[in-house]
This record gives C-alpha cells, sequence and structure tokens, in this order.
C-alpha cells in the first residue's frame, strides 16, 4: 500500500489517509454491521486503481479471504472512478442493478465532497437490499 491509499476491512489499517479519525471510526462501524447483519463480507478501498480500472478492482476482490461471500467497494478519488464487485454469492442477493444504484448514490456525495458520507450511504443500500443473513 503506498501513500494515500487506504484499505478497510474489518477494522481500519491507516490513518494517514483521505480521511479523518471520526470518519474511519464511522465507515469501519458502517462496515462491521454490515458484515453482521448481512452474512456477507464488505469491504472498501480507495485509492489509485491500475487500468482497466474494473480488472484491479476485481483482482483486489479476489485477494479477499472469501470472495464469494465478498462486496467491495473500490474508490479511486484521483481518477474519478468507482467499482463495486460482488462475490458469486453475494450477487445472488445484490444484483448489478441494485449496486449500480448505490453506485448512484455514493458519486452524487462524492461530487458534493463527502467521500467518508458517500461511501456510508451506498453501504447502507447494499445492506438494506442485501437483508438479513
Amino acid at each position: 500500500m503506498t501513500a494515500g491509499e487506504t484499505s478497510l476491512g474489518t477494522r481500519p489499517e491507516a490513518l494517514d489517509g483521505p480521511f479523518t479519525t471520526r470518519q474511519l471510526l464511522r465507515l469501519d462501524e458502517a462496515l462491521r454491521v454490515a458484515d453482521s447483519s448481512t452474512g456477507l463480507t464488505f469491504s472498501i478501498y480507495v485509492g489509485d486503481l491500475d487500468e482497466p480500472v474494473r480488472g484491479h478492482a476485481e483482482k483486489l476482490h479476489s485477494e479477499l479471504a472469501d470472495p464469494a461471500h465478498s462486496v467491495l467497494i473500490a474508490v479511486s478519488p484521483n481518477q474519478r472512478s468507482l467499482e463495486i464487485v460482488t462475490g458469486s454469492q453475494a450477487r445472488r442477493r445484490l444484483p448489478d442493478r441494485t449496486a449500480k444504484l448505490a453506485a448512484l448514490s455514493m458519486t452524487a456525495s462524492f461530487g458534493g465532497g463527502d467521500l467518508a458520507g458517500g461511501l456510508v450511504s451506498g453501504l447502507s443500500q447494499l445492506v438494506d437490499h442485501a437483508g438479513k443473513q
């Protein structure tokens, strides 16, 4: 991981990224709730993505502990890019249409300068659609 990149799974690993400590705690709590309420594993990656962006996001997703039951939200603010990657089992509960709607909501918040708020909002939408485990 290089400077300026942040990867969030079940707990924040870096405090020197685009988020304040308070925002990291908010994101960490949203991820914890998402995981426990759905039985899926949600992760957030913020940083530059290699081209092709989708391919890099899929590679990151494949490196998660249980890709089939995982959802990765990969955001590259510098590239103005957002990818949501769902594993084979997660996709049954979160179809592409749902991911696209969450992405639209997130990009609206990002455009207003609220990266953390957009991620929390999009994550909440995905969790609401996925339902309980």
